[in-house]
């Protein structure tokens, strides 16, 4: 039984890691309402949501590796020359990774302690949904832009968005995708520069975790080992799948499209929130 849960909790990861409804909050949310017997505090627990993270960064790595060979080409030939396009969202990224990257290696530990209860990630999960609605209304007056027009400031400022899914509740790609929209961007690239953002970030939360790995693989079960494959194989699929489909879902939904996310997160906080003090 706990292989199985384990496994669903590496689908749970691959798909709420991309989707705008916060993979942190449905971790700690879900296994507590359908009582999976996950011990957290094992010491094989964090060498697994490490590779549940690699798996997650590979699939996107994959799924965007021309938009990377591209820019990295681009910043390379460009030596420092901003008009090259190409150099110029690369660096864009590099600034937008620097707040997330910075707070997460100082607070992150310290945050999860201090936001990490059932209650609190029911919360922000509904605050997440919020979040979502202005999204939403922004869009519907927001000025457009290309995406490698945009200010250098406006790139920081998503990176500090990004750097609030932290907190459990809040997600990741939900709150970069409503940072994107208000700095002029459509839905599309929007997606696509939280997307390519979350490729670093998630990565190195997982490469910083790989010594932790290494010392702990002789504490997991070997009945385990197998399910720790499978996992990061599972959590990498299902990203891939859903970024794959949310790319297409953003270009054909210009106006409306993180309602149904929105109302999702407020229905399942609620519902959460129900279920706990019942």
């Amino acid at each position: 039984m706990l292989a199985l849960h384990l496994l669903l909790l590496a689908v749970l990861q691959g798909i709420t890691e991309l989707f705008p409804i916060s993979s942190l909050g449905h971790s700690i949310l879900v296994p507590a309402l359908l009582n999976w017997r996950i011990n957290r505090e094992a010491t094989w627990f964090l060498p697994y949501i490490v590779v549940l993270h690699l798996g997650t960064a590979t699939a996107l790595f994959i799924y965007f590796w021309r938009d990377w060979f591209t820019l990295l080409g681009g910043a390379w030939k460009a030596r420092g020359n901003l008009n090259n396009p190409h150099a110029r969202l690369f660096w864009l990224l590099v600034v937008g990774t620097v707040p997330a990257g910075i707070l997460g290696l100082l607070l992150e530990r310290k945050i999860k302690a201090l936001f990490g209860s059932f209650v609190v990630a029911a919360v922000f999960l509904m605050i997440n949904g919020i979040i979502l609605f202005i999204g939403d209304a922004l869009k519907q007056r927001a000025a457009r832009h290309e995406l490698v027009k945009m200010s250098w400031w406006r790139a920081f400022g998503i990176g500090c968005a990004q750097a609030l899914a932290l907190i459990p509740g809040i997600s990741r790609s939900g709150a970069t995708l409503v940072a994107g929209v208000w700095s002029g961007l459509d839905y599309a690239s929007s997606a696509r520069f939280s997307f390519l953002l979350a490729t670093p970030i998630i990565g190195a939360a997982g490469l910083l975790e790989v010594p932790q790995l290494i010392k702990h693989r002789t504490t997991m079960p070997e009945d385990l080992l197998l399910t720790l494959i499978m996992g990061g194989l599972l959590a990498g699929v299902f990203a891939w799948l859903s970024v794959w489909f949310l790319m297409k879902y953003f270009k054909r939904h210009e106006m409306t499209a993180l309602r149904p996310f929105g109302i999702y997160c407020l229905l399942a906080g609620a519902i959460a929130l129900l279920m706990h003090y019942a």
